[in-house]
């Protein structure tokens, strides 16, 4: 099907229902879907040939929904923009997708008007929330459309090679690639979402409170289909996630571990019900088995895990809530450190570099095939070619498959260490690290070492109040980990440095101690 599809079904099913919480503001589902045909009309009414790159920048607001889904109605092409970016980034990326159109917030508006003196293709500009500027507001570009017939360009197939979005990867080795996401991608992902996620609830409630113009935005989108309510919160703050869980009788959230670390270890994270609760779920890197076993103990048998990326997106694992809770009770505890189960509508295998797939406890890098994967990098025929070797999709993931078919990330394959010529996976250690109860977050690298080559390093982020000795932190990893894989060093930090896709890193964190090296190994 068409993405708009999807979208369509659960509007037709549930016009009624409030399909989004803003503030005070509520919209129903059927005022939306008139919302995102105005959208595409006034689209259409200026120029919109078909296939044009389409972005939108702003803090999270009903109207960022609401315009995806209109440009997905219009027939263009979804570009996340991403706020948090440096400006030299967004440009890069948007005169390399060549965007035509870009929807954005007031208070954006000088970053905005340096985009367009630098991005030549840039033709279209709709302010979200102010008229009397140099740009129309969304709702005086809505009536430029009043004249304009809907136009069905759906074809029997349901549009299966045609792009949903131009969705940038997370770029932290080099510039951004942007992958293209077809309708077939996109509708596999949201029928595997619906099945997956659907909680068993008759009124499904969404909390989106991580950035929409990254995972929660699909997240958003996906729930639709369910007729879920989508309630959007400006930004992640603990407390008011906290807090809005009981007030909105909240059944569904994603948040990424980061967030989900500072839920925990919020110091009212117990005075509130999470008892509507139904899918919490956890996605966008590996999370500390300690930290999930205390989440289910917090918020109860609601948390569960999925594992994707850009080019396969959201759900090429899944570890459901009833796996995830028994093994929180001592029933498979090493579940804990799964990513679950490949789903249904992939097949995943374990590969080295020579192409041959793996039996169970070996690691390699995950490898996938099927409806999920995606149609490539957006003009990267070389890159793409390179992430399809051997016939199948190339995660760059490290992970083994045990012999129940639960997968097991250990790292990234380029950021595997290799210390007096053994391997060390640095999710390995991070997880040892954060089983310490003193310790909120921490990330581990690789440094230069004369002797070893490469030596552990890790980073450590302290919770507020506590304290905690380097000897102790090497002592704790030597015990469990140890005298190869333990840090050689430790650091302590007040915070990790994150992308704006809210991961760690690593890149920035490895670049002082890797500075005046004429590789980037040892």
């Amino acid at each position: 099907m068409q993405a708009i599809d999807y979208f369509d079904k659960g509007a037709e099913a549930n016009p009624d229902r409030i399909a989004i919480i803003d503030g005070e503001s509520r919209i129903t589902y059927r005022e939306a879907r008139e919302i995102t045909f105005k959208i595409a009309r006034a689209m259409r009414a200026s120029g919109l040939p078909g296939e044009e790159p389409a972005g939108i920048l702003s803090h999270n607001d009903a109207r960022v929904l609401l315009s995806m889904l209109g440009i997905m109605r219009a027939g263009a092409v979804w570009v996340p923009v991403n706020y948090r970016n440096a400006i030299d980034a967004t440009v890069e990326y948007m005169n390399y997708v060549e965007m035509a159109w870009l929807f954005y917030q007031s208070q954006f508006g000088d970053t905005v008007a340096e985009i367009q003196t630098r991005v030549p293709s840039l033709r279209h500009l709709i302010c979200l929330d102010r008229d009397g500027g140099k740009h129309p507001s969304l709702d005086s570009f809505m009536k430029s459309g009043d004249t304009i017939d809907d136009l069905d360009w759906g074809d029997a197939h349901g549009n299966i090679d045609r792009l949903v979005g131009v969705v940038p990867t997370g770029g932290t080795t080099g510039p951004a690639r942007g992958v293209r996401v077809t309708s077939l991608a996109w509708g596999t992902m949201t029928e595997m979402a619906t099945h997956y996620w659907s909680g068993n609830c008759a009124h499904p409630v969404c909390l989106n409170t991580a950035p929409l113009s990254h995972a929660a935005g699909v997240v958003a989108f996906t729930v639709t289909a369910l007729g879920a309510t989508n309630v959007i919160l400006p930004k992640f703050e603990a407390l008011e996630v906290l807090r809005s869980i009981p007030r909105y009788q909240v059944t569904h959230l994603f948040l990424p571990p980061t967030a989900f670390y500072n839920l925990l270890s919020h110091p009212e994270v117990r005075n509130f019900d999470y008892s509507s609760l139904r899918v919490f779920l956890l996605a966008g890197s590996p999370v500390s088995p300690d930290k999930l076993r205390r989440g289910v103990e917090v918020f109860g048998p609601c948390l569960c895990q999925s594992y994707g990326q850009t080019e396969a997106p959201m759900l090429l694992t899944f570890l459901d809530q009833e796996t995830l809770a028994a093994a929180a009770a001592g029933d498979h505890p090493e579940r804990l450190a799964s990513c679950g189960k490949p789903t249904s509508a992939v097949r995943l295998a374990i590969m080295n570099d020579e192409g041959e797939v793996l039996p169970p406890h070996q690691p390699g890098e995950i490898v996938a095939r099927g409806s999920l994967v995606c149609g490539g990098y957006y003009k990267l025929p070389e890159a793409t070619a390179e992430i399809r070797r051997f016939g199948w999709h190339h995660t760059g993931d490290v992970a083994y498959m045990d012999n129940e078919g639960y997968v097991y990330i250990v790292d990234r394959k380029k950021d595997m260490i290799i210390t007096g010529g053994f391997n060390v996976f640095s999710v390995e250690v991070e997880a040892a690290i954060m089983a310490l109860s003193e310790v909120h977050e921490c990330a581990v690298i690789s440094v230069p070492h004369d002797l070893w080559g490469e030596a552990v390093k890790a980073l450590v982020v302290l919770k507020a109040g506590e304290q905690l000795t380097e000897e102790a932190v090497l002592r704790h990893c030597k015990a469990k980990l140890g005298g190869v894989k333990a840090p050689k060093s430790i650091e302590f930090c007040a915070e990790i440095p994150k992308t704006a896709a809210g991961k760690i890193d690593r890149k920035a964190l490895r670049a002082p101690y890797w500075e005046h090296a004429a590789r980037q190994v040892h």
